[in-house]
């Protein structure tokens, strides 16, 4: 069996500098926030060419406390591309504000930059860019759009740390970044996590109260805040990992060339088109295919976990009927949801074993 994650070999890798930190934490029983947490924000902040990084609970409040912090009322609308991972999308409605789709660009799957532009309202009061799959959306023709309009820019970064965008990391370009360290990510926890990136200081303070019931000092509570903070025992995990990101990301690219050099011409196989300025760190290798189902289970029968990013659009699924979408309102984004399938991506993965991947698919189209 090819896994598609293969989280015990990682791991294996790091066991004895895992194990020294959990037990550390399990030593000096600070759970909550701490001393950890912020060694781990000190660290990302750095990583992402920041002056704040704030550890949350998960990707999802990364997306949902600034959109809060912002003030949004249920008039405001946020532009969100319609390819992507549901939890964009229900930020904003656990946000207060009026969802706005707009449609991916053919090639890359990113926000199409024409389509954000003809999106937007006197209403229009953010924009989040996903940097899909790891690839960085052209963050600048959305920045200069969103510039001329006075929109706060939120990226949605939690497909791509250490990805970058014309030198700039992943999470320093717009007002905000929002990252998720969910275990399968490049930058993963042991559990759910994630971290909000930023150089407004007023706005990191407000983070900060927001994730730890709207204070700054204990019972002391300036606003109505939530329960979003990052324990200890994750950002003891996430530090020992963060240094050894840059590679990771590195062979994961290696990976992701020589499946284009075996893939290429191999049946109707296309790739994720490559975004100029854009470095790639491959949280995920992409394919698209009309035969997306057949090779799917061509490829199980073979022993070769495979995994379909996103089967349903935002605008076609049950929780989204509100919107009064159908078929056909967004394109791009339905042909990537019937056509694209995800391949075996790791650091750990062994030229054999991605040999292995890629004769399975030749397999399939002979």
């Amino acid at each position: 069996m090819i896994r598609f994650v293969d989280l015990p070999a990682q791991y294996k890798s790091i066991k004895p500098e895992i194990d020294r930190a959990v037990l550390g934490v399990l030593k000096d029983c600070r759970f909550i926030l701490g001393p950890r947490v912020e060694s781990f924000e000190k660290k990302f902040a750095k990583f992402c060419g920041v002056k704040h990084a704030i550890g949350v609970a998960s990707g999802l409040e990364a997306l949902r406390l600034p959109l809060l912090a912002l003030g949004l009322g249920p008039q405001d609308e946020v532009i969100v591309p319609a390819s992507t991972f549901i939890a964009t999308a229900i930020a904003v409605s656990h946000a207060g504000a009026k969802l706005v789709l707009a449609d991916c660009d053919r090639g890359t799957g990113n926000l199409d930059p024409e389509a954000f532009r003809r999106a937007i309202t006197p209403r229009t009061k953010a924009v989040i860019p996903v940097h899909l799959a790891g690839q960085p959306a052209n963050m600048g023709a959305i920045m200069k759009i969103a510039s001329e309009r006075g929109i706060p820019v939120l990226e949605d970064a939690a497909q791509a740390a250490g990805a970058s965008y014309g030198g700039k990391p992943c999470g320093s370009i717009g007002l905000a970044g929002a990252f998720s360290f969910y275990p399968g990510k490049n930058l993963g926890a042991y559990g759910d996590g994630g971290a909000i990136t930023t150089d407004d200081d007023e706005l990191a303070a407000r983070l900060r109260r927001l994730r730890d019931y709207g204070s700054d000092v204990k019972y002391v509570h300036v606003e109505k805040g939530w329960n979003a903070r990052l324990d200890a025992l994750q950002a003891a995990v996430l530090e020992v990992k963060l240094k050894r990101l840059p590679k990771w990301n590195a062979v994961r690219a290696r990976h992701a060339k020589r499946y284009r050099e075996l893939l290429a011409g191999v049946g109707d196989v296309s790739f994720q088109a490559p975004e100029p300025r854009a470095e790639h760190i491959y949280h995920l290798f992409c394919v698209e295919t009309t035969r997306r189902d057949e090779l799917a289970a061509h490829l199980k029968k073979r022993g070769v976990e495979s995994v379909i990013h996103y089967p349903i659009p935002v605008h076609l699924q049950k929780a989204y009927a509100d919107l009064g979408l159908e078929a056909g309102s967004f394109p791009n984004a339905e042909r990537r949801s019937d056509r694209t399938l995800s391949l075996p991506m790791f650091p750990e993965l062994t030229d054999a074993q991605l040999r292995g991947v890629a004769k399975a698919v030749q397999e399939f189209y002979r």
